[in-house]
C-alpha cells in the first residue's frame, strides 16, 4: 500500500518556482528522510502533502485521497509537526493536549489526553507549564499533540532542531516504534545521523528532487571516491590538496583529511606524490552521506546560478 504517491508537483509564489516537478512515492509504514539545504522547497512540499497548500501543477494521492480535491480529508488523517514550537506556553502539558483533543473532536477528552500522556511518557509532567519545558520535552509534547488523533501519516519538519543528542535519540526511538505499528513518516532533517535512521531518503535542492533511495543507493549512485589523508599540519595540507586536479572536496575530520572526487583514477594520481612524503599517509576511505550532499549542494548552486528559494 502507498501512503504518498505524487507526480510532477509544482508550486510558485509570484515568479519564483519553489517546488519544481517533484515526484515521490512513500509506502505505508515507511520512514522517509527529506533532505536539502535551507530554502530548497522542503517545507512547501510538506505543506502540499498535508493538504495545506494546493499545487499549481501535478497530481497524486495522499492516504488514497486526491491531493487537489480532498485536502480537508487528508488533514484529518495527518499529523504535522512544524519547525517552531507552536503550543501555549502558559498552559500545562495536559491543558495543551486537551485543546488539541477538542480541535479534533475527540471524545471523551480526558481519556484521550490520559492515553496520550502515558504513551509518550509525559504523565509525570502533565501539570508542568509548557513554557518551562526544555527543548527535548517541548519536542515530546509537540509529537504527542501530532499523534493523539491516531493519524496514518506523520509529517515532521526539522523536528529535532535545537535539542540535545539524547533527546534526538529518544525521539527517533519513538518514531521507529510508531512506524512499526503502521504509521508512515516523512521527516525533513539536516542531520546526517538522522537520515541514516530512515528507510529511504530523498534529496531536494532549489525545488528539484535530485536523488532518492536507501542511504547506500544514494551514496553509490553519486559516483564519488574518498581518500583519507593523515599527517601533521592538516590545515596547510588541506589548502594544498584542494588545489590538486580531481579534488572536489577536502575537509578535516578530527586528525584526518577526507579528500573526495568523482574521478577515482585522477584523484589517486593527484594524491600519490603526497603518500611519498615522510609522515603523510594516503588510504582509500568510505564516502559518507555528508560528502554526497555537499556535492549535491555545489552542483545545484552551479545549475541555478546561486539563486535561492524559500
Amino acid at each position: 500500500m502507498t501512503a504518498i504517491d505524487v507526480t510532477g508537483l509544482v508550486k510558485r509564489f509570484g515568479d519564483r518556482t519553489v517546488v519544481d516537478h517533484v515526484s515521490m512515492k512513500v509506502a505505508r509504514g515507511e520512514i522517509v528522510g527529506f533532505l536539502g539545504p535551507n530554502g530548497s522547497g522542503k517545507t512547501t512540499t510538506i505543506r502540499i502533502m498535508c493538504g495545506l497548500l494546493t499545487p499549481d501543477e501535478g497530481e497524486g494521492t495522499v492516504l488514497g485521497f486526491d491531493l487537489r480535491k480532498e485536502g480537508r480529508r487528508i488533514r484529518r488523517e495527518v499529523g504535522y509537526m512544524t519547525q517552531k514550537f507552536s503550543f501555549y506556553e502558559d498552559l500545562t502539558i495536559a491543558e495543551n493536549l486537551e485543546f488539541v483533543a477538542r480541535l479534533y473532536e475527540l471524545k471523551p477528552v480526558a481519556a484521550h489526553v490520559t492515553r496520550t500522556l502515558e504513551e509518550l511518557g509525559l504523565a509525570s509532567r502533565r501539570g508542568q507549564l509548557a513554557g518551562t519545558l526544555s527543548g527535548g520535552w517541548k519536542q515530546r509534547l509537540a509529537l504527542a499533540a501530532c499523534v493523539m488523533h491516531k493519524p496514518k501519516l506523520l509529517l515532521l519538519d526539522e523536528p529535532t532542531a535545537g535539542v540535545d543528542p539524547k533527546a534526538r535519540r529518544d525521539f527517533w526511538d519513538e518514531i521507529h516504534h510508531l512506524a512499526a505499528d503502521g504509521l508512515t513518516v516523512l521527516v525533513s532533517t539536516h542531520y546526517m545521523d538522522e537520515a541514516e535512521r530512515c528507510h529511504r531518503i530523498g534529496y531536494i535542492a532549489y525545488g528539484r528532487m535530485l536523488a532518492t533511495g536507501t542511504v547506500e543507493e544514494v551514496i553509490r549512485d553519486a559516483g564519488l571516491s574518498t581518500f583519507v589523508v593523515r599527517g601533521l599540519d592538516l590545515q596547510r595540507l588541506a589548502a594544498e590538496v584542494s588545489a590538486l586536479p580531481g579534488v572536489e572536496q577536502a575537509a578535516p575530520f578530527g586528525t584526518t583529511l577526507h579528500v573526495v572526487g568523482s574521478d577515482r583514477d585522477r584523484l589517486a594520481a593527484s594524491l600519490a606524490p603526497l603518500a611519498e612524503r615522510p609522515g603523510i599517509s594516503v588510504e582509500p576511505g568510505q564516502t559518507s552521506l555528508e560528502d554526497v550532499f555537499i556535492k549535491f549542494m555545489g552542483d545545484a548552486q552551479d545549475n541555478m546560478g546561486g539563486d535561492n528559494m524559500q
